[in-house]
């Protein structure tokens, strides 16, 4: 039987792989690695057979490390604009400096990265960082760690968490096989592959593509293609609560159509509190309140307020549903989604009549119960830099079969007109986008499992 360690660094880890049926009933030992707290782990345990569990080691970064970390990711970055073609790429390079001492650091590495352009002085810091993780007295504990867990595979399921890079550095040199997920469908040309592993789990032939042309070093053979678990929910029936129910205790009118409004992160998309404001004024000056009601779900760990004067303003309108995640703010293992949030997300899908959004995944888990999904695309007065015509040039919106995937909100005025047109009945290639960046949406825990050889 072989031995699991699990190393699962985010929330969404744990409802995507933990939640899900991954390593429900395997033939595996598994051994959970983790910064949880009591209350998370107790969640866990109680769902998986989770065998022994023990607490990842302080970690403290090195300034070597730090900048090496940082030059690579600006020189990859550089290397995938001219790679793909697409400027916009440059806007994940988003530096830290909130002080002096930070806007120096970050202005050496910009300077040093002028110095090198070619795909082989990226590979050379490569090894320079390699190197440097072995120096760190974590990477001593980590062999220590894994000599007496002893797994016969390490599985992360995020690519670019911090700490990660040095633990599947100890497992490579202990010949532990060591595997990753890509986090989700537009990591890879974002330049955020921290760490290297002996396989990568990512969900489509697009991303394997991606994969491979970026990181030319990393051979065919250690990818696999899986899909991503996150979508298998929705297959279960089991994850949707009754009408009677999801409509009482969440206080909706079952004569009203649900119009979900999901928003982003602030960093994302920071107008999201006016594209709910413009729907919310759009249908009351349209006198549509007896006929639609907003569901909305900001994202789980906007915590900002930034909402509130607007629900307030339209409270008669907009329903709050916010996700049902464990916030702690001062902790952040206490981060993470409560299982109830699976039919949560399930059931206002399944009940929803369309959801809203800047570019989001959300369009995917509504296209599962083939629910329209409507992209917001036009600026607010006051947007500064930030722009939804950058939005849509980011690389992974390239893999969209056809505009026709969504329906576009292309103006304050035009979102009644685009409701209404819903009435009739609107055909949206959504599907077809699905099986494009996620290739197996109801089996991607057996096709997991499989490439693990478990």
């Amino acid at each position: 039987m072989k031995k699991v360690l699990l190393i699962i660094p985010d929330g969404t880890g744990i409802k995507n792989y933990l939640y899900a049926d991954v390593f429900k009933d395997v033939d595996a030992s598994l051994h959970l690695m983790h910064e949880f707290d009591d209350r998370t782990l107790a969640t866990i345990k109680n769902r998986l057979n989770i065998g022994e569990n023990s607490i990842i080691p302080d970690y403290q970064e090195s300034i070597k490390e730090r900048y090496l970390r940082e030059l690579i990711h600006l020189l990859r970055i550089k290397f995938n604009v001219k790679k793909l073609n697409n400027p916009s790429i440059l806007k994940f390079y988003k530096p830290k400096s909130t002080n002096l001492k930070q806007r120096l650091f970050y202005k050496a590495i910009e300077l040093r990265s002028l110095f090198s352009s070619s795909y082989k002085s990226i590979e050379k810091l490569e090894e320079k960082y390699e190197n440097a993780l072995c120096k760190n007295n974590f990477y001593n504990e980590m062999k220590l760690v894994l000599k007496n867990v002893h797994p016969d595979v390490v599985f992360c399921s995020h690519q670019r968490a911090l700490k990660m890079p040095t633990i599947f550095k100890a497992a490579r040199d202990l010949n532990i096989h060591a595997s990753t997920v890509i986090y989700s469908w537009d990591n890879i040309p974002k330049a955020r592959l921290a760490l290297r592993a002996d396989q990568y789990l990512v969900w489509s032939s697009v991303m394997k593509k991606e994969l491979l042309m970026l990181y030319p070093e990393i051979k065919d053979a250690a990818i696999a293609i899986t899909g991503s678990p996150q979508f298998e929910f929705y297959k279960d029936h089991k994850n949707i609560i009754t009408k009677d129910e999801f409509y009482t205790s969440r206080g909706l009118d079952p004569n009203k159509k649900i119009v979900c409004f999901s928003g982003d992160d602030v960093r994302t998309s920071p107008n999201d509190p006016a594209y709910l404001e413009d729907l919310a004024d759009e249908i009351v000056t349209a006198k549509l309140q007896d006929t639609y009601q907003i569901a909305f779900r900001r994202c789980p760990v906007d915590v900002s307020g930034r909402y509130d004067t607007i629900v307030e303003k339209y409270k008669d309108l907009i329903i709050e549903m916010p996700p049902l995640w464990n916030i702690n703010t001062q902790e952040w293992s206490a981060i993470y989604p409560r299982e109830e949030d699976v039919s949560e997300l399930v059931s206002l899908a399944y009940y929803a009549d369309v959801v809203i959004n800047v570019g989001s995944t959300m369009a995917f888990d509504f296209g599962m119960f083939n629910k329209p999904c409507i992209y917001i695309n036009y600026d607010q007065p006051d947007s500064g830099l930030w722009s939804t015509e950058i939005i849509y040039t980011y690389q992974h919106f390239k893999s969209m079969p056809s505009a026709d995937a969504v329906l576009w909100w292309n103006s304050k005025s035009a979102i009644v007109p685009l409701l209404q047109s819903l009435e009739k009945g609107v055909d949206t290639t959504i599907n077809t986008w699905m099986h494009i960046i996620n290739e197996h949406p109801q089996n991607a825990a057996i096709t997991i499992k499989k490439a693990l050889g478990i």
